[in-house]
């Protein structure tokens, strides 16, 4: 569509939007003036749902009346808590129930799945990410190459973007795996990188992995809540998020695990277990040895947090109301709003390096700050505007579709404007 800068076009985007009442459904930042903050940083950390509050008072109430017999007498009983979360989550990523389940947190799940899907033996022992990939994932896959005896040095691949080039080619990675497939046994990418904000073409690297004999992971920390995942159309082996970004769970909450279903019944993966993966009919015998559950339950150690799940609920609620789908269709019109805006500010000080083009990117823009010291982030940050720095030049912008509006947008350039 044809966007205008004036404030008023904003305020009409707001009318038109179906989804504008959620915004009601969360709390909202202040700025020290009394006004609502502009918070873009759902990428960080999402906000708190107004409902988390009641929810989380019912499982105390429950937990203070009825003590352990709240496992099966509860509103809702707390033996079988997690598979409350499943259905809505497997909507949001793309996935069929059975291949995933709410447990631990992110980076645990990313060991637990390399326990199973990085097997280094011969020549493939090698794993493979890309260049700028969340530190955790980095240390994670360089400590696995270390546990099963290799050098991070020579085992460690990064797919770089060329000079220049802010994203890595698809082109690229097809040389890589051409000159090097038969050496690398994992393949584990950001769905959705952190720092640029693309989002790779998940199903085009899974089958291009596969045909060189490589398993396939996808870490989906900045991607489950964001963008349509299609997890199970792409093919992918396994993937991890967590859920206190743009699944508004609260501040390190718990991740999120998919195991494709083709690996459901293999029992003969290798895994590190725990009784919550055994099967649920036998699992109180205690004597029986390891039976997993089938799908990705199976890879569950521990009996669920129901504290911190019931945020995860609260939150689930919110978007089964609103539709995945509908969210990402906002999403989309006003990133390329925001977008619009910031192309229509004056000088070359401020440019995004996030792709262009709406299939390649979710919700976040980043904007890289020419000569920056971070000074520019401080002004606005003390005009309201609640975003994210990361080293060296780069500000991250995200407006979430269940409580950004386009007026936030419009209101956060209007201060970039100002300070630039």
């Amino acid at each position: 569509m044809t966007y205008k800068t004036d404030h008023n076009f904003a305020l009409q985007l707001d009318q038109e939007d179906s989804l504008s009442r959620f915004r009601e459904s969360f709390h909202i930042p202040k700025h020290k003036d009394g006004t609502d903050s502009i918070y873009l940083c759902g990428n960080s950390l999402g906000l708190q749902p107004r409902q988390t509050k009641d929810f989380l008072n019912k499982e105390l109430e429950d937990w203070a009346n009825l003590g352990v017999e709240g496992h099966f007498h509860a509103k809702h009983p707390w033996m079988p808590y997690h598979e409350f979360l499943t259905e809505t989550t497997a909507q949001i990523v793309g996935a069929k129930p059975h291949e995933v389940v709410i447990m631990n947190t992110l980076t645990t799940n990313l060991h637990l799945m390399m326990v199973s899907f990085y097997q280094p033996k011969g020549n493939r022992t090698k794993i493979l990410i890309e260049g700028d990939a969340f530190p955790s994932d980095r240390y994670a896959v360089a400590s696995q190459i270390k546990f099963h005896g290799g050098d991070p040095e020579t085992d460690l691949i990064t797919w770089q973007p060329r000079p220049g080039d802010h994203t890595p080619s698809f082109e690229d990675l097809e040389v890589i795996l051409k000159n090097q497939g038969d050496e690398i046994a994992l393949v584990m990418i950001g769905a959705v990188n952190y720092y640029t904000g693309q989002l790779f073409e998940l199903k085009k690297i899974a089958d291009l992995c596969h045909s060189h004999g490589i398993m396939v992971g996808y870490d989906c920390a900045h991607g489950a809540g964001n963008v349509d995942l299609q997890l199970h159309d792409s093919g992918a082996d396994f993937a991890v998020w967590c859920t206190y970004k743009y699944m508004n769970a609260g501040p390190g909450s718990l991740g999120g695990c998919f195991v494709h279903e083709r690996h459901a019944d293999n029992a003969d993966l290798p895994r590190f277990t725990g009784w919550w993966g055994h099967n649920k009919d036998t699992r109180f015998k205690m004597r029986d040895d390891f039976e997993p559950i089938r799908g990705a339950e199976g890879w569950q150690l521990s009996n669920p947090p129901i504290l911190s799940m019931v945020a995860i609920r609260a939150s689930l609620d919110l978007f089964a109301q609103a539709g995945f789908e509908n969210l990402r269709e906002k999403s989309i019109k006003m990133t390329n709003y925001l977008e619009f805006l910031l192309q229509e500010l004056d000088g070359d000080r401020i440019s995004i390096i996030t792709p262009s083009d709406s299939k390649d990117r979710g919700c976040q823009l980043s904007l890289a700050v020419k000569n920056a010291d971070k000074s520019l982030f401080d002004a606005i940050t003390a005009k309201g505007v609640i975003a994210d720095w990361r080293e060296p030049d780069v500000i991250r912008i995200a407006p979430v579709p269940l409580y950004n509006n386009f007026e936030d947008c419009w209101r956060f350039v209007d201060v970039l404007k100002s300070e630039l």
